[in-house]
């Protein structure tokens, strides 16, 4: 199992923006075949950084993932609302697996 951790940059002044953004991945993603952990908006400190996470079984079915997002309604909808509002300024995307419990046998 691995853990997408997205980064976000986002424009302070549309964190509502974001958050309308994240609350719309919340069903666009499991449906795709992801399992979301959550979307994470500024609270204190940096008010540009936020995070989505999500678990996917290996690359290649994030792959499949992602191809079933980007087909899926109401994701291209979201990614529409994305580009046309401009709230997202940078996304750095990193695959991260947990080591803290014994592998499965």
């Amino acid at each position: 199992m691995l853990t997408c951790l997205i980064r976000y940059r986002i424009d302070p002044a549309k964190r509502a923006a974001f958050e309308t953004y994240a609350r719309t991945w919340s069903e666009a993603i499991p449906r795709c075949g992801a399992a979301l952990i959550g979307y994470y908006a500024p609270h204190e400190g940096s008010a540009t950084r936020a995070y989505g996470i999500y678990d996917i079984e290996n690359l290649a079915a994030y792959e499949a993932y992602r191809a079933r997002l980007a087909a899926d309604p109401l994701g291209q909808e979201n990614y529409a609302f994305a580009h046309r509002e401009r709230f997202i300024l940078g996304e750095e995307r990193a695959f991260i697996r947990r080591v803290d419990r014994k592998p499965a046998q």
